[in-house]
């Protein structure tokens, strides 16, 4: 067992199973934000239904955020170790038009949003789109 692994699970007080931890490490290995397809395509003989499970654990405890890019599949990428999913933590996503990989711009904070009094901002979803820095070689 990777105790790194561990660790970063049980600081989301995620109990680490041998699935939970392999799911951790394909996150950790990706540079752009995956689907439960891809992930599927990953983990060909495991259960979808233990993997999605394992993502929306993830999800809810803080260790992933899900993506919803315009392409029809939700994504999903780490957070940050610091992250809570607060909207002061929200970050701008790059869509390549065409790749279709999905990038985190954890350097990018969303902008403000002043909404009118009584509304109550719960998530933001800011999705830029263009050509990566890989298919514009």
């Amino acid at each position: 067992m990777n105790k790194e692994l561990d660790r970063k699970l049980k600081s989301r007080n995620i109990k680490p199973t041998a699935m939970r931890q392999l799911v951790l490490q394909v996150l950790i290995d990706q540079k752009t934000a995956i689907s439960l397809p891809e992930l599927e395509q990953k983990f060909e003989k495991a259960d979808k239904a233990t993997l999605y499970r394992t993502l929306k654990t993830f999800e809810e405890n803080k260790l992933i955020h899900s993506i919803e890019d315009g392409t029809g599949a939700v994504k999903y990428a780490l957070c940050h170790e610091k992250c809570n999913c607060y909207p002061e933590d929200l970050h701008v996503h790059f869509l390549c038009a065409k790749c279709n990989q999905t990038y985190c711009l954890n350097e990018i904070q969303i902008p403000d949003i002043n909404l009118p009094y009584g509304f109550l901002l719960k998530s933001v979803n800011m999705v830029v789109k263009g050509i990566c820095f890989n298919c514009k070689k």
